[in-house]
């Protein structure tokens, strides 16, 4: 195997000739000694397997993406397939999966330092074939009853716990100088996730049918790769042992008024990514059903996998611009883009032109992407900042580090609640009014005010004599 060399009954150790420092390999593909800070560590044997950690952390995490996602593409089907639902119940189906999926991101966090993050990627893979499997059953028959249909849409939310043990894992396998890039990728291939499942899924169900839709294979498609997830993690990963829960500095991070800021932005920007990526398929269909999906020889080609692709390739270009010009910086551009976007979709919406529609919304989503990185680079400046330091030189003291990583995870799972608001919210606006424009309205009001509060964070900053 690729790194290291392990057998379940002896453990043996590589030596790193320059410091000293010593990797044991134990049963259970657990290692010790590992200290990625360590170059001459990183050089020998280090680097060689975070990459490979990396790349099966990367495609466990993906799919736990695809099946958070796979209601937001059924929903749209369901009526060609027999099933009738209130338009409450439709938007219910969308947003129950990132309201379950960012709960479980609190318990998640801390999974990965109790039972390794090897053998959690393993547990948390094969856990999603129930929503997998269950949506294949749940959609083979119009007569399931709604409350069976909302539990199972509910357990797509499993995928969206993925991410936050998937980052937890992953920034313990590198140094400090390179947990941008390694969590960078992590974060961008799991958002891909939801871009490839809604262009895959329309194309799938539609393949060769003529008066019935291919409905169970929305699931059923993603078990293999689930499988090979799961045995892939099982055989090429590992468990650290220095992988520790820091439920203290988690605790104390909740005590920082500069958590709750940065968890109201992210909601903001990554909440409007993932919300708006459920509802996408569904607003395309009310608004515009000639343009639901367009034929692709045997099959149906939906357009709407283009707003979370392209929100999920804004993302890394977000966070190199908030290390030139400023976290705050980028953020404000992005809300007032954003703010601009959703008035452009409201006043453009009589026109009744799709491709006018579709470029406003790829906007929207551009800006939710390239603020999602930004905000998120804000985290650790903040939390320096607090300790008197400029956070573009300097982390901080230990507890300030300390404090700044959880807040990473637990703004994580706070913005992720965004993923419910934005569908509800325009699920009440259709249903109180028949149309969209009036919940995108209030969006618009909602970016304008994050925008004004992310400017005072900049003064702020500016005050201090530091970028935010």
């Amino acid at each position: 195997m690729t790194g290291i060399a392990t057998n379940s009954t002896s453990t043996h150790s590589a030596q790193s000739p320059a410091t000293g420092a010593a990797l044991g390999f134990l049963p259970g593909r657990w290692i010790s000694g590992w200290n990625a800070e360590d170059r001459e560590q990183w050089r020998t044997a280090g680097s060689a397997i975070a990459r490979r950690n990396l790349r099966w952390s990367i495609f466990a995490e993906f799919l736990g993406f695809v099946v958070w996602q796979l209601w937001s593409i059924v929903v749209v089907a369901l009526p060609a397939a027999g099933f009738h639902f209130t338009v409450s119940e439709t938007f219910w189906l969308i947003s129950i999966p990132s309201l379950v999926g960012a709960t479980l991101r609190f318990p998640y966090t801390f999974m990965v330092p109790r039972f390794g993050g090897r053998n959690w990627t393993v547990v948390s893979a094969l856990l999603l074939l129930i929503p997998a499997l269950g949506l294949a059953l749940c959609v083979s028959n119009p007569s399931t009853p709604f409350p069976v249909m909302l539990t199972v849409a509910a357990l797509a939310g499993l995928g969206g716990g993925n991410f936050a043990s998937s980052m937890a894992n992953i920034t313990s396998f590198y140094p400090q100088r390179r947990k941008g890039w390694a969590l960078g990728l992590n974060a961008a291939g799991g958002n891909l996730g939801a871009a490839v499942a809604q262009f895959v899924v329309p194309i799938v169900i539609t393949l060769g049918a003529s008066t019935t839709l291919h409905l169970p294979l929305a699931g059923l498609i993603w078990v293999p790769l689930i499988l090979i997830a799961a045995l892939g993690a099982w055989r090429r990963m590992d468990n650290l042992t220095s992988a520790r829960a820091d439920i203290s500095a988690s605790l104390a991070a909740l005590r920082y008024p500069e958590l709750w800021l940065m968890a109201l932005l992210y909601i903001g920007t990554f909440g409007s990514f993932i919300g708006f990526s459920a509802v996408f398929p569904k607003l395309i269909a009310d608004q515009f059903p000639a343009f639901t999906a367009f034929p692709v020889g045997g099959a149906m080609l939906s357009l709407a996998f283009v707003g979370a692709l392209v929100g999920s390739l804004a993302r890394p270009f977000g966070g190199r611009l908030a290390d030139r010009f400023g976290g705050s910086a980028v953020t404000i551009a992005a809300f007032a883009v954003m703010a601009l976007g959703a008035l452009a979709v409201v006043l453009t919406l009589p026109l009744h032109s799709f491709w006018l529609f579709l470029g406003f919304f790829l906007l929207l989503f551009v800006a939710s992407g390239a603020g999602n990185g930004a905000t998120y680079r804000m985290i650790p400046t903040l939390f320096a900042l607090r300790s008197g330091v400029d956070g573009h030189s300097s982390s901080g003291d230990a507890a300030t580090q300390r404090a700044a990583a959880a807040a990473l995870g637990i703004v994580s799972a706070l913005g992720a609640y965004g993923g419910f608001l934005i569908p509800q919210a325009l699920g009440l606006s259709k249903a109180a009014t028949g149309g969209y424009a009036v919940g995108l309205g209030w969006f618009v009001v909602v970016y304008v005010m994050l925008c004004g509060v992310t400017t005072a964070v900049l003064l702020r900053g500016r005050r201090r004599g530091t970028r935010i």
